[in-house]
């Protein structure tokens, strides 16, 4: 029961991350709402309030159906041009940034919210119009629910205007990165804070059994409580070969077992991989760093040249590179302050080396980014801990100063760079 809970909150997170989710929810909670205030209809609600508060109950049946027809036509067009919004949102990212952003704004839980409330009250206002019934000469009218039909509507106002202010915000590239940055940064301040400082002992893992993926797809989230769980149940420990975030192809190793193990345990094993054909921030950090990297390509291209963005996107990655420093490149899942199951991560050179590699190619010959690369090496260089780290930003800022003075023809530029190269104490040969 434990395993399957651990399971269905592993698919949960998955599933939570699509457009139709929450939207799903609410219009079922809508459907559901409409006949419970029915029930309480056909137990007499209508006439306390009517004996109590008569000027909000609606005594005539054509003004209630007239009302609620036009409540529902109303809505269906703020929810059209809602949705319609939310598409130019993701239209505009995706040309203007980067398609990589869609999973993240996709799933922007506020939107998604909102929309739901625009279905449920739909929904709801639709079924109570179904329930006026003429009765002889004389409409039996549900006068509490046509009263909370307007209600609710007036409330869809309100989360409509919250919508509209809402979404100009998140089209807005500062906003966009302030985004990234903050998902990206606790999660990665929840890794290091996790991970144990002390010399961990787990055995070498080369002549392990490896067993495959029966799927292809991101590796989004895993199950650890469930796999450590086997790992005690079977005295085994697991080697988790990709890096979370990954794309994994069917038949590809996906982990090793420290000893082979039946047939039976190996689909317990995979059943707590979850696979998705997309990315987020939330589930894998390095993707952030991904993000940022092409929208600061995407800023120095010449269609768009804009280096204001560009330095913003730096700025960013200067803190999260600077927090990536605290991390070790291997991960370990403890209980009992023993390791049973290692994760591997991206090293922190690849990491810096793939940033730069892109960053370098459109931002090479413009001075000011320049100047700003070389003083976020500058920086980091002061927050090393680890002298391999040092060694992996010396390098890089080598290869930046080569490809810069190949590309810069200005010899004040050219100055500016040496001395910026002289204060982080780099070769200049």
């Amino acid at each position: 029961m434990k395993q399957l809970y651990n399971r269905t909150l592993s698919f949960f997170n998955v599933l939570e991350s699509k457009i139709a989710f929450y939207p799903t929810l609410l219009a079922f909670a809508g459907f559901n709402f409409a006949f419970f205030m029915l029930y309480l209809e056909n137990r007499g609600i209508s006439k306390f309030l009517l004996e109590h508060l008569p000027p909000l109950v609606i005594e005539n049946g054509d003004t209630a159906m007239t009302i609620l027809s036009s409540l529902i036509s109303g809505l269906i067009s703020m929810m059209v041009f809602s949705f319609s919004m939310v598409m130019l949102l993701l239209s505009n990212a995706s040309s203007n940034f980067t398609p990589r952003l869609l999973p993240g704004l996709i799933s922007d839980k506020r939107h998604q919210i909102i929309l739901g409330i625009f279905l449920f009250t739909i929904l709801y206002c639709i079924f109570v119009l179904f329930a006026i019934q003429p009765t002889g000469d004389e409409y039996q009218l549900p006068g509490v629910a046509v009263l909370l039909g307007i209600l609710q509507t007036v409330i869809c106002f309100y989360f409509f205007i919250y919508f509209i202010h809402n979404i100009s915000q998140s089209i807005q590239i500062s906003n966009i990165l302030q985004n990234i940055y903050k998902v990206a940064k606790d999660r990665l301040q929840e890794l290091v804070d996790k991970q144990k400082f002390k010399e961990v002992e787990f055995p070498e893992t080369e002549n392990w059994t490896s067993y495959h993926s029966e799927k292809s797809g991101y590796l989004q989230n895993i199950s650890f409580t469930n796999l450590v769980d086997i790992c005690v149940e079977h005295d085994v420990k697991i080697h988790i070969l990709p890096v979370k975030g990954k794309f994994v192809l069917s038949g590809i190793p996906l982990f090793k077992v420290s000893k082979e193990v039946d047939e039976k345990i190996v689909k317990l094993i995979l059943s707590n991989f979850n696979f998705s054909r997309e990315e987020l921030v939330a589930d894998n950090y390095t993707l952030a760093f991904k993000q940022i990297t092409e929208i600061i390509v995407k800023a120095m291209s010449p269609g768009i040249n804009d280096p204001g963005t560009a330095i913003n996107g730096i700025d960013y990655l200067t803190e999260l590179l600077a927090l990536r420093m605290q991390k070790r490149d291997t991960s370990y899942i403890f209980r009992d302050e023993e390791a049973y199951v290692k994760l591997n991560t991206i090293d922190f050179e690849d990491l810096l080396y793939n940033i730069m590699a892109s960053i370098r190619t459109y931002c090479k010959h413009d001075i000011t980014l320049v100047q700003k690369l070389l003083l976020m090496f500058y920086y980091l260089e002061k927050q090393v801990k680890n002298n391999e780290y040092s060694e992996c930003l010396r390098k890089e800022a080598q290869n930046l100063l080569v490809d810069a003075r190949s590309s810069i023809e200005n010899e004040v530029d050219i100055n500016t760079v040496t001395n910026l190269v002289k204060r982080f104490n780099l070769q200049t040969t």
